[in-house]
Order: structure tokens, then sequence, then C-alpha cells
């Protein structure tokens, strides 16, 4: 027999109006930038560009994955598209890493071979970047606070924005100065600061693909407790997984002292359901069971 609680969330609902005209800047700010690179010979203002790409791939994934989301389940999708905007996380948080890794090597090589730069390209693109992606950013900024997969997507803008500015400051000091090698100092930099800020998310969007345990839920202190209610006498076969950032999903076998009515294991799934609540388990599935014989293992 099983059994599942769903609760229906007030779950923030994202502006696709929004995202879109974040793809339109960024589509003209890209070409303009990679125009702009290849003209000055900047590195720096190309690797912006490309960055920028980056986040016009960001932004299409998200608007998808917002759009697929929203689909009901079906009888082939019983979950609907709920991951969705995990997997659009997990891609735009892989290719930024990616992308800061070649940024590094590029720079790298630039600083043992610096190349004269036409820096007023740089400087006046750098300053439309930075326009282009601090509106972008205001755009996304609210739905970012509590979406993955707009967060992952609202880094891309917010460290593009800060790329932009070193690209801006490095095109000032060429202009100056004629110290072309900060071109590279400024793009390994930034190739550095572009991986520290998306790991986390990287990280926290597998964890939910491979369905690991959420990592604030201790699954033997969930056993301990349902293990203390009256006329349980084990919990084995447990599993807890998410589907997406709201939905945590439980399910486990329990073994009864006696061999009871359903109705009288409706008070004890009662008070199982009431003590999952509180580590933000909202849907359940427990199949109850007397003298079955298996290896009644926590985790199997």
């Amino acid at each position: 027999m099983g059994n599942t609680k769903e609760h229906h969330h007030h779950h923030h609902e994202v502006s696709g109006k929004n995202l879109g005209w974040s793809i339109f800047l960024n589509v003209a700010i890209t070409v303009a930038e990679a125009i702009g690179g290849i003209i000055s010979g900047s590195m720096a203002l190309l690797s912006d560009a490309t960055h920028n790409f980056s986040d016009v791939i960001s932004l299409v994934v998200s608007y998808i994955a917002n759009k697929l989301t929203k689909r009901k389940a079906t009888e082939n999708q019983t979950y609907g598209f709920k991951r969705s905007e995990i997997v659009a996380a997990f891609i735009n948080s892989g290719t930024l890493m990616v992308l800061s890794i070649f940024i590094f090597y590029e720079g790298i090589q630039r600083f043992f071979d610096p190349v004269e730069i036409a820096s007023n390209w740089v400087i006046w693109l750098a300053l439309a970047s930075i326009v282009v992606n601090g509106l972008s950013v205001l755009f996304i900024q609210h739905d970012a606070r509590n979406n993955m997969n707009i967060k992952s997507a609202y880094l891309h803008l917010l460290t593009d924005m800060i790329t932009s500015v070193a690209v801006l400051i490095g095109g000032v000091i060429m202009k100056y100065l004629h110290w072309y090698w900060i071109d590279a100092i400024f793009s390994t930099a930034i190739a550095i600061y572009l991986i520290y800020t998306s790991w986390h998310i990287f990280k926290s969007a597998l964890e939910i693909i491979m369905q690991f345990t959420p990592s604030n839920i201790d699954v033997k202190d969930i056993a301990k407790s349902i293990e203390a209610i009256a006329q349980v006498k084990n919990i084995h076969h447990v599993h807890v997984w998410q589907i997406n950032e709201h939905d945590i999903m439980f399910e486990a076998h329990i073994d009864l002292m006696k061999d009871i009515k359903i109705t009288e294991f409706e008070p004890i799934l009662l008070t199982i359901k009431e003590m999952l609540s509180q580590f933000g388990i909202n849907h359940i599935t427990i199949q109850p069971e007397f003298s079955v014989d298996d290896k009644k293992q926590l985790i199997s």
C-alpha cells in the first residue's frame, strides 16, 4: 500500500518577458564586442564577447527550461518537466566553468606574448557591455532569489558585468600607460573568479540530478524518530531525493509490530507525515509491512 502526501507550493513565478529582454540585449552586445575585439586585437574584449555569448546560451536555456517546468504531468512524464530547470542550471554553470578555463589559458598565453591593442574600442565596448549586463541583471534580479536556474543565468550576467568593468579598467590603462600585458592579467583574474562563482551551483545541480540525499537531511535521525513511534518495529528501504529545488521526495517500508487494519495504520502514517514535514519533505510514500521476509536494511 502506498500513500503520497501532496503540498501545493506557492512557487515564485518567473517573468518570461524579463528573460526575453535580457536575451535581446546580450545578443546585441555579443555581436558588437566580437567585431570590436577582432578590430582592436584585444583578447580580453574577445573573451568578454565569448562570455556574453555564453550569457545568451544561458538565458535561452533558462527561458526554455522555465517554460517546460510549467507543463503539467502526463502518463509518460509523471513528474512533468520539474527537473528541467535543474538541468539548465547544471548546463549553465558547467559551460561557464569550461569557458573560464579557456579564458585563463588564453590569458596566460597572452601574458608572455603581449600585443599592441586599440584601446579606444576596448573602452567604449566595455562601457556598452557594462550598461547591457547591468540592465539584464536588474531585469532578472528578483527571479534569481528563488530559482536556481535563473540564479545561474543571473550569475552569468553579474560576473560578465564585473568582467566588463575589468576590461574597461584595462582599456584605460592601455590607452594612457601602454601596458598591454594588463589585458592578460585581467583575463586570468576574471577566469578564476568565474570558476569560483559557478562551482556551488554546478555541485548543487549535480547532486539533485544524481538524486543524492539533500545535505540538510540525516536519514539515520529520521529513521530513529520514526522507529520511536508506537507499533513501528523497523523502517527500511529508505530513499530521499529531490526533483527540483522545492520538492523533496521520501519513500520507505515500515515494518509493524502487529498485523493491523488499514484504518489503524492511518494515525501512524499521519504522525510520520507530520514528522517528515519538519524536514521540508513534502512528497511521501510509505509501504507498511508485517512479517515480510527481507533484510530490513535502512538503505538498500
